[in-house]
């Protein structure tokens, strides 16, 4: 998700072609606007993306992760064989919370009215869902509140960093449920860590694993660039 000045003289079928995406989707995007024939120069617009660019761990570099886990990719980090408890907040562990919903489509996921669902946006497309379901998670075990939700993976990493109980570490002291922020081929991609399996890190998250491009709860290794890890510390 991105965000961008309406322009005079600009219109929604315009914007939509330019950014890869359709009408429809800039009206769920924005429910601000209510006539998609009239849209105002100097407001904001967001542009949702045409997907969260998640190809199950295909791509990307690889290399390992600096300290604060900000740059490498996840593949050359060697870790142990079997991963420790996971970080929990005031409300419950992340992980455990994310790992009830598994194999969960967003789409469905965003309908249910109790927990993660219910903290989800209904509004943001099937297809770019990851900060919005990392966000839900931690905001059901406490480590969020509701008003540092967001649904891009940029603006939830940067909320992360102003937020005094979340530190940036190395994915090499990864514990599950860690927020990490990745950068992918066409985008970003946020998921959370689920541990290490034959010494290799493994990701829990919303992920385009559809036929169709749309998002499923599943974990998986991934190889992408690093851009962050955020361990609660509170």
């Amino acid at each position: 998700m991105s965000s961008y000045r309406i322009k005079s003289g600009d219109t929604l079928s315009h914007l939509a072609q330019r950014h890869n995406t359709s009408v429809s989707a800039l009206m769920k995007a924005n429910p601000q606007i209510k006539n998609a024939d009239l849209i105002y120069a100097g407001k904001s617009l967001n542009i949702p993306g045409s997907r969260d660019s998640f190809e199950s761990g295909s791509a990307g570099s690889a290399g390992g992760a600096t300290a604060g886990g900000s740059s490498g990719g996840a593949q050359g980090v060697q870790g142990p064989n079997s991963s420790g408890p996971g970080t929990r907040g005031p409300k419950g562990s992340p992980f455990d919370i994310a790992s009830q919903h598994l194999n969960k489509n967003a789409s469905s996921l965003k309908l249910e009215k109790n927990g993660v669902g219910a903290d989800m946006e209904d509004w943001v497309p099937n297809n770019v869902n990851c900060a919005n379901f990392v966000s839900a998670v931690l905001e059901q075990s406490g480590q969020i509140s509701d008003a540092q939700h967001d649904n891009s993976v940029m603006g939830l990493m940067a909320k992360l960093d102003r937020d005094p109980n979340f530190k940036r570490i190395d994915l090499r002291d990864a514990k599950p449920g860690d927020v990490v922020s990745m950068k992918t081929n066409g985008g970003q991609h946020v998921v959370m860590f689920a541990g290490w399996k034959d010494g290799k890190p493994t990701f829990i998250g919303s992920n385009n694993v559809n036929s169709d491009g749309s998002q499923r709860v599943t974990i998986s290794s991934m190889n992408y660039p690093i851009m962050a890890v955020h361990q609660y510390q509170g």
